[in-house]
């Protein structure tokens, strides 16, 4: 309830960027839970002030406060992506009594750092190569997949088999809107935002296939060809 999403896009992508849950934001992604449902959800609502309230008084119930922040370290990965997000999320987490300290970790060990769950409170970025709950939720938020921080819920487990059998595309959608619900209100890998990216060529490179919402490219460099 701290985050301020929208600060992140003004500032990290020149208000480019998205807003969402566990699943890819609408309209560029298909499975994205509808914007009047994410708004429901603790700190999608866009009146942040009302939001931090709520999170100060969960602070001060357990004995937190102006006098006696909460300290921990936040560890993130030493690339500027990272670094820059990382420093607005600090800057927001003071607002809630929350006084934490960077830890900068060098690529090689940033990884690893995770799988050992060494590490109090983690920022990181995630990269799917599809946009489809089949690709998504097993890998990232299911039972012994890599959410480094060991959440196992069998529920959440049973509704990902159920949406991936459902041949019914609308009450697929359903199931894995509620998927997300489940995961956002738990807190698993909270996203902070999604961001967009672009690819350029030159007018005379011919043939060439660029991918769509992916992160990943399906360029076949032998049917491309130069045409100069």
């Amino acid at each position: 309830m701290a985050l301020d999403r929208k600060s992140f896009l003004d500032i990290l992508t020149q208000g480019q960027g998205d807003v969402g849950g566990a699943m890819q934001p609408l309209p560029d992604g298909r499975w994205g839970l509808p914007e009047v449902m994410l708004r429901e959800l603790p700190g999608y609502d866009p009146d942040v002030a009302k939001s931090r309230e709520k999170a100060r008084a969960v602070m001060a119930a357990r004995g937190f406060g102006p006098a006696k922040p909460l300290k921990l370290k936040l560890s993130t990965r030493n690339l500027p992506t990272y670094r820059d997000a990382s420093v607005i999320l600090i800057s927001q987490l003071k607002e809630i009594f929350i006084d934490a300290e960077l830890q900068l970790i060098e690529t090689a060990q940033w990884v690893p750092k995770l799988i050992r769950r060494d590490y109090e409170l983690a920022l990181s970025q995630v990269g799917n190569g599809v946009d489809d709950p089949d690709q998504n939720y097993p890998e990232n938020y299911a039972c012994g997949s890599r959410t480094y921080m060991d959440y196992c819920n069998k529920e959440i487990d049973t509704m990902i088999a159920m949406q991936s059998a459902e041949r019914d595309q609308e009450k697929r959608k359903k199931i894995a809107w509620e998927i997300d619900r489940k995961l956002t209100q738990d807190a698993v890998r909270p996203m902070i935002y999604y961001m967009r990216g672009g690819t350029c060529w030159r007018p005379e490179v011919k043939n060439m296939t660029v991918m769509v919402n992916s992160i990943f490219n399906g360029w076949r460099m032998e049917d491309v060809w130069l045409d100069r």
